[in-house]
């Protein structure tokens, strides 16, 4: 007889430890971070979530961590322990032929994490994390085409995500399936099963904008964020750069790993970036003022730690220039979380000039990328008065 295990959670409301049902979606999967208390569902962060069942006549109850859909799985194995214990059964894998989903996806992150960036796992996780709430099976083995097909609806139409993110998200989480030979052709995935979004042409900032930008600056700022348009690197690259980096001589900037701090480049691929005039007179200026021999960090923090605020800094200066989103252009309200200025925005800005100006080998080069198609994503056409110079050249 299969035997009956349920799951609460534990949360401090009103400063006592109380457990209250969880909230169990159409599909079995229960929502994270969410109790019902009498029938209202109710925001619950934190806390844990907790087995209870019987056995011999005896009330028991287990901590089964944080994770709603790790408890799903913990939930099954309990499940499958206590009625193969009523038959007298010893389990310790409701199959051992197969795999559990939660042993699975963590390890595949240990081992994300063992080489990639920690944005990189971030954005794994969060992939596999949403997979597991919208797939309720418990063994790796048992997913099948259907269950990618609802995850991807789960996606668009629970978590509201756009139409790129429908698609990382799916491709990291069929990058899993796949890292434990259960991958798509196994299944019966093909290719018009994969989300579709069409290619945006890569947002850059407008020399106006630039101008008002740094007029909103003080002289750390403007270096800060100067550093990032004249380079086009990266922000992790930015974080980690090293005066060793730096050859004034030759004027490149290397990026390579960070030993000391355990960074490493994306794809741990090394590259040299040629340095403008502009940009070997701001670092000249910068390793004065800074001639600190003890920190090896361009932009160090307080005890040569890395900066982590860039992004915060550039949204307080463009709220400062009175710099808005493109929804409050032309009206009152200020946005300090303003949607048209972000970090990447400068290295798109530097990879649409290069690429205009230089061969397509030397723009891979000098940004890092490995293939051709992420180097032409911005080669954006000519608007305006610069397309009917270039259309006048052709038929002068």
């Amino acid at each position: 007889m299969k035997q009956t295990v349920t799951i609460t959670k534990q949360i401090k409301l009103d400063g006592t430890w109380k457990r209250y049902p969880v909230q169990v979606n159409k599909n079995g999967s229960i929502k994270p971070d969410v109790v019902l208390i009498g029938d209202k569902p109710v925001s619950a962060p934190g806390g844990n979530y907790i087995l209870d069942w019987y056995e011999n006549g005896k009330r028991m109850r287990q901590s089964v961590g944080k994770d709603a859909a790790d408890a799903l799985v913990q939930r099954d194995r309990k499940v499958a322990e206590l009625t193969a214990a009523s038959n007298g059964l010893t389990v310790t894998n409701g199959d051992p032929t197969k795999r559990f989903v939660a042993d699975a996806a963590e390890e595949y992150l240990a081992d994300i994490e063992a080489h990639k960036s920690s944005k990189t796992l971030a954005a794994y996780r969060t992939a596999i994390t949403y997979f597991r709430e919208s797939c309720k099976k418990t063994y790796v083995e048992d997913i099948t085409r259907r269950d990618l097909l609802a995850f991807k609806t789960y996606l668009a139409d629970e978590k509201e995500q756009s139409d790129r993110s429908v698609w990382n998200k799916f491709s990291a989480t069929m990058g899993f399936l796949k890292s434990v030979g259960h991958s798509g052709k196994n299944i019966g995935v093909v290719k018009h099963d994969w989300p579709e979004y069409d290619e945006e042409t890569p947002e850059v900032y407008e020399d106006d904008e630039l101008v008002r930008f740094y007029a909103a600056c003080d002289e750390d700022e403007a270096r800060w964020f100067r550093f990032f348009e004249l380079t086009g690197m990266r922000e992790g690259e930015v974080q980690h750069c090293q005066w060793s980096w730096i050859d004034m001589s030759k004027r490149t900037i290397t990026v390579q790993p960070n030993k000391r701090l355990g960074w490493r480049p994306k794809k741990n691929k090394t590259r040299s970036i040629p340095m403008s005039a502009p940009l070997v007179d701001l670092l000249k200026d910068w390793r004065k003022k800074t001639a600190d021999s003890t920190c090896d960090l361009v932009f160090p923090t307080a005890g040569c730690n890395i900066k982590l605020d860039f992004l915060d800094c550039l949204k307080a200066i463009a709220k400062r220039a009175q710099l808005f989103c493109k929804k409050c252009d032309g009206c009152a309200q200020e946005t300090p979380n303003c949607e048209r200025w972000f970090l990447h925005k400068f290295r798109s800005s530097f990879a649409t000039k290069v690429v205009r100006k230089a061969d397509l080998r030397t723009a891979m080069e000098w940004l890092g990328h490995t293939d051709t198609a992420s180097t032409l994503r911005y080669l954006r056409p000519a608007e305006g008065r610069e397309a009917q110079q270039k259309m006048d050249a052709v038929f002068s």
